[in-house]
């Protein structure tokens, strides 16, 4: 408890009144490894299983693949492990192969992650999602396109606008207010479900070009009415779900919101804007904006390129001053380091770096000088033998 009490005395989003008890004190620099409270979660490091789809579940249900995929990582040491975009309707997967959570018989299959992760250290969190108009696609290694006929497969699909993604694809149904008050009441749900499964950390996903997010570009909501047009009138879906999911969870609960910051698109979505919407959403008791981008609109030119989505992490933390979480070509431990110790960002959410490395958290805490948490059961290869 000392250990958290000082990694949040420095922190000035966190307890200020704390820092200020403790100022006559030398407190330790906070770094990747640093523990992190947030409401009544504490997590044991700064490093985090950024949702990644596996696209192999069936009816959206969880299988051996997610337990032994995101177990792996929890057993590597990481401190938060968030399970994949979860559809909250049928409707809204991506693929066929989405893992879902609108119905009750999801739950178990979810839980028996959460109980794994939960036994090795980590806190496991949800991500709850709706495709929106990316909706009914073929699995990726199948090509990813587009699902038209229910011989393929594919079913209706549902946007802000009657706009397709990919010209030429048939244009998605636009959401009447019945619609939309359907798509809140399928993530307040969803919540329940994952409090049933034992989730301590849910995000919502508003970002990549998802239902949340389409509502918040001016590329793809042309609406008239009051979901459409002004910024307020776009951010009104979105802060809609935040307020519904906080008064759903227990107070003792983080809520995480995933924004792409930027389209990356003349007209689109921006930084600005990204900066507005967290400023919303932290009184509607949002504790961190995991920082994306992009992913709006196919003709987006993106500068990839190591950390590339930090300044947009740090951006938003500074100006609304609300905690964030970076994303994206963050590869080494040194350089996660540098975002922590730099106050880009408060968590470090690693993607594919993790799928290539399950462990790389344990190697980071050794490069980093750190104790080495390894499970137990792998001592055999990585400490010595009692003589």
């Amino acid at each position: 408890m000392a250990a958290n009490q000082a990694a949040d005395a420095k922190n000035p989003l966190l307890a200020g009144s704390l820092a200020d008890a403790d100022h006559d004190r030398e407190i330790p620099e906070i770094d990747l490894l640093s523990p992190l409270a947030i409401r009544g979660v504490v997590f044991r490091n700064r490093i985090v299983v950024s949702p990644m789809c596996q696209y192999s579940a069936t009816d959206g249900f969880a299988n051996d693949w997610h337990l032994v995929h995101l177990g792996s990582r929890a057993s590597g040491g990481v401190s938060l492990v968030i399970v994949e975009a979860t559809a909250v309707t049928a409707q809204g997967r991506i693929t066929p192969g989405d893992m879902g959570i609108w119905k009750d018989e999801h739950i178990e299959p979810l839980a028996r992650i959460v109980r794994f992760v939960h036994s090795q250290g980590a806190v496991a969190g949800i991500q709850l999602a709706h495709a929106g108009r990316k909706a009914s696609c073929d699995l990726p290694w199948r090509g990813g396109t587009r699902l038209t006929t229910a011989e393929q497969g594919g079913w209706p699909v549902v946007g802000p606008s009657a706009i397709p993604f990919n010209e030429g694809d048939p244009a998605p149904i636009a959401l009447d207010a019945k619609g939309i008050d359907a798509v809140v009441d399928s993530f307040e749900a969803a919540t329940r479900r994952a409090l049933a499964a034992g989730f301590r950390v849910i995000e919502i996903h508003g970002a990549h070009g998802y239902l949340l997010h389409e509502f918040l570009s001016p590329l793809s909501n042309q609406r008239t009415d009051e979901y459409g047009g002004s910024l307020e009138n776009r951010l009104r879906l979105l802060l809609r779900v935040a307020q519904r999911l906080r008064q759903a969870m227990p107070q003792d609960m983080p809520l995480f919101v995933r924004i792409s910051a930027t389209d990356w698109a003349e007209g689109g979505w921006d930084i600005q804007q990204s900066v507005e919407l967290a400023k919303r959403l932290k009184p509607l008791g949002v504790d961190l904006i995991d920082v994306s981008s992009g992913a709006l609109t196919p003709k987006a030119r993106i500068p990839v390129g190591k950390g590339y989505q930090v300044p947009f992490a740090k951006q938003i933390r500074q100006e609304a001053q609300i905690m964030t979480g970076a994303v994206g070509m963050i590869t080494e431990a040194a350089h996660a380091n540098e975002i922590i110790v730099g106050g880009d960002a408060d968590l470090v959410f690693l993607a594919r770096e993790l799928l290539r490395e399950p462990y790389w958290a344990l190697k980071a805490q050794q490069q980093l000088g750190g104790e080495e948490t390894w499970p137990t059961q792998y001592g055999y290869a990585v400490k010595r033998r009692a003589k």
